[in-house]
């Protein structure tokens, strides 16, 4: 296939050449569009000739018909696509020079006049074209050639080109990011932005990537969570506020996870867990009502209802359930044996609530299809949250489950600068321990927290929930994901 490819794009070549010979520029600075597609398509009544005003319509060619003295060939932009005529009787020599140098894939502009075909559809019959861009090398047609889904990540422009299905799931990626920025902000949150580089990273367990920051000597680490940062701001003054950001995690791939992904979180200054819940289920049926026109997806061949009333799970009761162990009772080594015969793999610097995660994940997850809140896990598993008033080995937080995932997760802020240390200090033993992706102690989080942060709920959501909610692998649904050396 590819010595095909590399043939025709010598002939292509050729004919660029022959395009200069005859003093066309393949590649000029502007073009002179009066109307997109989708504009002149409107314009279409009832009469057979819409209009004698003659119009310019620019985009690529995806098919070329010939007959004799006719050509026929379809124009797509970013708006649709129209039918253009090209007539020998009209054009001259201009019809012979598109009929031996102009081919699919190229970049052209045609003016002419709106009317219908004789068989009725919609064309454009043209008095004059220009060339745009020279296409050098054939579009796939259909996807032939494009059928492998590595290949069609590695040149996802081809795909976007071949499959408008792929063009119209970025349009609703789009309509995402907005559902969710709009709601935030008519219920009174303000967008902010923080720095991608850290002297600490924070607010997750994950494995940071590092750079060097040549100007200053040092090396920083990109930001592998929003959530510091933020809080600091409500130390300062803010009450609502949200940031939609890149973060960088030097973790695993999978249909789930990316290293390079869109985060939103927003923390709300005198709220608790329990008015995030009210909160959220809200900001998620109107973001997927919004994408999908309803509120009823699939997911992995499961359908996934998001318009009833969510119910509250306790993490300890479904993981008993699940598992039959206790975890007001079960000891370290009780769980570590039970992973063990689970085949659920456990390093030996894990710590207690890295083995209790483990195991949620391979055994209880994949229950919870239907949304979900599972409510006050484990004191160890989140250091960030407050412990709940009613039993300090639970903290007062909240996932939102639902497709077998995770696909959001807040709490009630833990706001006691002492509590807050101690908590970093424990994680400090584990990656003292060799756990890499226990949380840092931040000192300058914990000064931040000793001047008072008022009582406070933060939630956060990632795109793996668009991709749950497009029933695509997280990859599919970024233009350019990182890909393997081929």
């Amino acid at each position: 296939m590819s010595e095909k490819i590399e043939e025709l794009r010598q002939v292509r070549l050729q004919k660029l050449v022959k395009l200069k010979k005859a003093g066309i520029d393949p590649f000029p600075v502007s073009s002179n569009r009066t109307h997109t597609i989708a504009e002149a398509i409107a314009m279409f009544g009832k009469q057979e000739i819409v209009s004698s005003k003659q119009i310019t319509l620019a985009g690529r060619i995806r098919s070329i018909r010939t007959h004799g003295k006719l050509t026929f060939g379809n124009l797509e932009d970013h708006s649709g696509t129209i039918q253009f005529l090209l007539r020998a009787d009209v054009l001259g020599e201009q019809f012979k020079l598109f009929s031996e140098l102009f081919d699919m894939g190229d970049f052209i502009q045609v003016t002419g006049n709106l009317a219908l075909s004789k068989t009725g559809e919609k064309t454009l019959e043209t008095t004059h074209f220009s060339l745009l861009t020279k296409s050098l090398r054939p579009i796939p047609q259909n996807y032939f050639g494009l059928k492998d889904l590595e290949v069609k990540l590695r040149q996802r422009y081809l795909d976007l080109v071949a499959n408008p299905e792929t063009r119209e799931l970025f349009r609703k990626k789009a309509i995402f990011w907005k559902s969710i920025r709009d709601f935030l902000e008519s219920n009174g949150f303000i967008e902010v932005e923080m720095n991608v580089l850290e002297q600490i990273p924070g607010g997750a367990e994950a494995e940071p990537f590092i750079t060097h920051h040549n100007a200053l000597n040092r090396d920083f680490y990109l930001r592998i969570s929003l959530e510091l940062p933020l809080k600091k701001l409500l130390v300062g003054g803010f009450e609502k506020v949200f940031e939609i950001g890149r973060i960088f995690r030097n973790e695993g791939i999978s249909t789930e996870h990316l290293q390079d992904y869109m985060q939103m979180e927003f923390y709300w200054a005198y709220a608790d867990y329990e008015q995030l819940m009210d909160l959220t289920q809200d900001l998620y049926q109107q973001v997927v009502k919004n994408v999908t026109g309803g509120l009823k997806t699939t997911y992995d061949g499961k359908e996934i209802d998001w318009g009833a009333k969510w119910p509250k799970v306790k993490y300890f009761n479904v993981f008993k359930d699940k598992t039959g162990l206790d975890l007001n009772v079960v000891s370290d080594d009780e769980l570590r044996k039970y992973a063990k015969t689970e085949n659920i793999k456990v390093e030996k610097n894990f710590g207690r609530g890295r083995v209790v995660d483990l195991i949620f994940k391979k055994k209880v997850r994949p229950s919870l299809v239907q949304p979900t809140f599972l409510v006050n896990p484990p004191v160890e598993i989140e250091p960030l949250a407050k412990k709940d008033p009613k039993n300090p080995k639970e903290v007062q937080r909240m996932q939102i489950m639902a497709g077998g995932t995770e696909l959001g997760k807040g709490f009630s802020e833990l706001n006691d600068p002492i509590d807050q240390r101690e908590r970093f200090e424990d994680q400090m033993k584990l990656r003292d321990a060799g756990d890499k992706e226990a949380q840092m102690l931040d000192e300058d989080f914990v000064e931040a927290l000793e001047y008072g942060m008022p009582p406070a709920a933060g939630f956060g959501l990632s795109e793996r929930l668009f991709s749950v909610i497009m029933d695509k692998s997280i990859r599919e649904t970024v233009f350019f994901p990182p890909m393997k050396e081929e």
